[in-house]
């Protein structure tokens, strides 16, 4: 971003660096959340709302928001290795990578990358479905798929999954297999979801909202979480966040752009706690 761009005003403040990953190649029943990164950054940007996250921290003021653009993503193995070329080089600089998705996928080249650089992380995923599939349809690469990726490859110490409400024979045997910590939506209070020790790396699949809040995706899954609840959870973590994801966000679903706002309040909110929760 530009000097006189108020995302980006303080040179000096920490940063989260934006990565837009604008892919849904290995999406199952619909596509376009590839169309998502331009549209989260527009409503970050609108003048329909500030830059002041709730819990008063100000984006270009405590902590600066830095955007490294869409990356030229080619539906082809190589994208994970762009993906996590340019999580690295953020890290490298200091930055806290946060990425735009784009599909679920790109969560296991984000962490890969998180962890070659900070160990095997804490993570805390929200979503309505617990990602574990052995493979989906075939695809090993999945947006179905990522957690179980993850966790072969020995990226994570542990896995915490938030709104779960979809949670399949399959899946079960395989949180079982991974020790995956599931915190469903039946009977769900934040207060359920166990404290991690960092360091974190956040992923929300913003179907992991109840449709009525996030109807802008494309597997709408009804008894979700509500925006208050997700806000809960984060704010009772205090461990040095690493990384981030938000994902899943399909324009072609939404309403009145309503998800692609609630994106970019996660993003000025995650950005907040990137700052509260850095080692001193």
């Amino acid at each position: 971003m530009t000097a006189d761009n108020p995302l980006d005003k303080s040179r000096t403040a920490p940063a989260v660096r934006l990565i837009g990953l604008p892919t849904d190649s290995h999406s199952s029943f619909l596509r376009g959340a590839a169309a998502a990164p331009p549209l989260i950054r527009a409503a970050l940007g609108s003048d329909h709302s500030n830059m002041a996250a709730e819990s008063g921290v100000e984006i270009g003021v405590d902590i600066r928001i830095e955007d490294a653009g869409d990356l030229p993503l080619a539906e082809e193995p190589a994208d994970d290795e762009r993906i996590c070329r340019a999580v690295a080089e953020a890290i490298a600089a200091g930055a806290v990578p946060l990425a735009l998705g784009g599909d679920h996928s790109v969560s296991f080249p984000i962490v890969e990358a998180v962890a070659a650089a900070h160990g095997p992380v804490d993570i805390l995923h929200f979503d309505a479905h617990p990602d574990l599939y052995d493979d989906f349809e075939g695809d090993p690469r999945s947006h179905a798929s990522p957690f179980a990726r993850i966790m072969e490859g020995g990226h994570a110490r542990r896995l915490v999954q938030v709104g779960i409400r979809t949670l399949n024979r399959h899946c079960r045997e395989q949180a079982e297999r991974f020790g995956v910590e599931i915190v469903p939506m039946r009977g769900f209070a934040p207060e359920r979801v166990p404290r991690l020790s960092g360091p974190v790396y956040i992923s929300i699949d913003l179907d992991g909202f109840d449709p009525s809040v996030a109807p802008g995706v494309s597997h709408h899954e009804p008894g979700g979480l509500t925006v208050r609840d997700v806000l809960a959870v984060l704010d009772r973590l205090d461990a040095p966040v690493v990384g981030a994801d938000i994902v899943e966000y399909n324009p072609d679903r939404d309403l009145n752009g309503v998800t692609a706002v609630l994106a970019a309040k996660l993003v000025r909110e995650i950005a907040a706690l990137v700052l509260r929760t850095r080692p001193s």
